[in-house]
């Protein structure tokens, strides 16, 4: 039968990022994605102005149903969560519909460049640890890893002992595989890769790739996707990882070429052809 997974992630009418970037890109590696919305927005939150219906007082309505007709997924995905009430939900949701062979990927969208998201409160930060203790797979940037841990941040400088110490602090909270995303290092661009083996000897060590000029919405929600439809098609994660950087990095190439607005997210659109489902 065909995969599916559940995408928990807030949707955009415009500015392409979460769940209009996920679906997709997850349907196009052959993996059924089934929407379940937490937030619906007129258009990304990089424009000045923007519509937004919060959707938590509907989501349960929502996920009973699914229950009553008796779904069972592959991997349960989640993205950006703005309340404690929500990550809630997801915890219920993933004790519900996790099966021994569910694979749950949790990207813990908190911040970026050292800075939390308005919204995020410590409170909020506290109820996401016990999301990613949830998790078998975990995508946080620099700045989440960090958030995560409590631990300072900076820019520049990691060395790998750090990088390793990071993931595999990480990695006990819960989750057996870690990617440490957005990693400065001169003209790379880096992620750390962390896999804990059943011997007790993790597979861990960076994947760089050239840094592009510039820098766009929703890029980390196509590294995600592409995560996602890998885990529950059973693609080694070191491989995917790297797939999924190589595919960003072509991605923001072409919204440069076509001039594309930063705010209105990659034409990832244009070359999805080039997207290999293994």
């Amino acid at each position: 039968m065909q995969k599916k997974i559940a995408v928990i992630n807030d949707i955009a009418g415009y500015g392409r990022c979460a769940m209009t970037v996920l679906l997709p890109i997850i349907s196009y590696m052959g993996v059924q994605a089934c929407p379940l919305p937490t937030s619906i927005f007129s258009n990304n939150t990089a424009f000045p102005n923007f519509f937004m219906d919060d959707y938590t007082d509907r989501m349960e309505a929502y996920i009973e149903n699914w229950e009553r007709i008796g779904l069972t997924f592959d991997g349960i995905a989640t993205g950006y969560l703005g309340s404690v009430r929500q990550i809630d939900i997801v915890k219920k949701f993933i004790r519900v519909f996790s099966r021994k062979e569910t694979l749950v990927i949790v990207d813990p969208v908190m911040g970026d460049h050292g800075r939390i998201y308005s919204a995020y409160t410590a409170e909020l930060c506290t109820e996401l640890r016990k999301l990613v203790a949830l998790a078998d797979i975990i995508t946080p940037n620099l700045t989440e890893a960090c958030y995560l841990l409590d631990i300072p941040y900076r820019e520049k400088g990691w060395k790998r002992n750090e990088l390793f110490d990071m993931a595999q602090k990480l990695s006990e909270m819960g989750p057996s595989h870690v990617v440490v995303t957005g990693i400065v290092q001169g003209e790379f661009i880096a992620n750390y890769v962390y896999v804990k083996t059943e011997d007790g000897k993790p597979n861990a060590g960076l994947s760089r790739i050239h840094k592009t000029d510039s820098e766009r919405c929703g890029t980390g929600d196509v590294f995600a996707g592409i995560i996602a439809a890998d885990a529950v098609n059973g693609i080694p994660f070191d491989k995917s990882v790297k797939k999924a950087a190589g595919f960003v990095r072509q991605c923001i190439k072409k919204a440069v070429e076509l001039k594309t607005p930063p705010t209105d997210g990659v034409p990832f659109e244009e070359i999805l052809y080039q997207l290999k489902r293994g």
